[in-house]
């Protein structure tokens, strides 16, 4: 009897876990659960019952708990939000740089059911002096150049977290959150890169100045200069970007017709077209996109049929135009600690 074959994660750490999803082979606007990539700092948070309570403050002075069955007993909203690693595809850069080398797989999709922060916020005392707001996980470990234990905390400018897509998220794909993925609550801030969706969310609280943590002012930072911290800027909002899922990378195909397809995403609007090159550039044809449906941040599909009736080898490149007027590059932004890569997708085929 055959079985039928499935992928797997593609493990890049286990301690703390890190793994891609199988993205060449994801083909649903929602990535199963299973395949969902795993994005870590540190060993997985030890939880209890106290977890289930969120924490409200303003300063230091007024607190207030959130349970999670309050959250549960809101009005929710459901989006379809991509996350995406701002590492991922950093193996890809010529100039090598350090850190977890994620090829395409640190991104998965899916529906994110929770409630707006904004919703959550509305008794809170916003007053003209608050700037930002800090998100606290329950994950924390040892940090080169740090004392003691440092728990993962970033914030978001009060745009941001204020947007009404902005979600303290219990559900994904309308089963609750397991562990290895934020449970029992996590923050979805869409069309911004993963590292501010923070898992095991445990503490908001909103302050009068800028937050200075290390993985908001020392990671997450776009360095453009190798030996120094000059022109350093915040990684934000998703590039443009788009990824060939299929054919494989040095895949040897029959002579004949195939398709070229897979997956292209913005945070900057909409994505318009995806563009697909075989002479390395010269010249494109727009490829076929497939509908999205309702929702304004998912990634979309595309694909083109093709006919290889010459043998030989084959560069096959595809780029993304979002309505914002922004295309991949065909040399990506270097960076000292690998963000944002969003070069044009490049596979290599032979034709026999």
């Amino acid at each position: 009897m055959n079985k039928k074959v499935k992928p797997y994660l593609i493990t890049r750490s286990l301690q703390p876990e890190n793994q891609e999803s199988p993205i060449h082979f994801i083909k649903n606007m929602e990535t199963p659960l299973h395949y969902f990539y795993r994005r870590n700092h540190f060993p997985y948070p030890v939880l209890n019952q106290y977890n289930y309570w969120l924490q409200v403050a303003v300063g230091q002075s007024k607190k207030r708990y959130i349970h999670l069955s309050e959250l549960l007993a809101m009005p929710a909203t459901t989006l379809t939000v991509p996350l995406e690693c701002a590492g991922n595809k950093r193996a890809k850069f010529s100039t090598k740089v350090y850190g977890e080398q994620w090829e395409d797989g640190a991104i998965s999709q899916g529906e994110w059911t929770g409630v707006p922060l904004r919703n959550l916020l509305k008794d809170t005392e916003l007053t003209m002096e608050a700037q930002e707001i800090v998100f606290e996980g329950a994950d924390r470990g040892k940090k080169p150049g740090n004392e003691g234990l440092v728990p993962y905390k970033r914030s978001l400018p009060l745009e941001k977290a204020l947007h009404p897509d902005t979600l303290v998220a219990y559900k994904y794909n309308n089963k609750p959150l397991t562990v290895k993925h934020g449970h029992p609550f996590r923050l979805i801030v869409p069309n911004w890169y993963a590292m501010a969706s923070v898992k095991w969310l445990q503490k908001i609280e909103i302050i009068k100045h800028k937050f200075t943590g290390p993985f908001q002012t020392e990671d997450y930072m776009y360095y453009p200069n190798k030996n120094n911290n000059q022109e350093k800027v915040p990684v934000t909002t998703l590039n443009v970007n788009s990824t060939i899922q299929q054919p494989l990378n040095y895949s040897i195909l029959n002579s004949g017709t195939h398709k070229v397809e897979g997956i292209a995403w913005t945070g900057q609007g909409k994505i318009k077209e995806v563009q697909v090159s075989f002479d390395n550039g010269q010249t494109w044809t727009k490829a076929n996109l497939s509908s999205n449906g309702d929702s304004v941040y998912s990634w979309i599909h595309w694909s083109l049929v093709c006919e290889f009736n010459n043998k030989g080898e084959y560069t096959i490149l595809s780029r993304a135009v979002d309505s914002s007027g922004r295309v991949q590059p065909h040399t990506p932004f270097w960076n000292r600690k690998g963000y944002g890569f969003n070069a044009v997708s490049t596979v290599h085929v032979k034709v026999e």
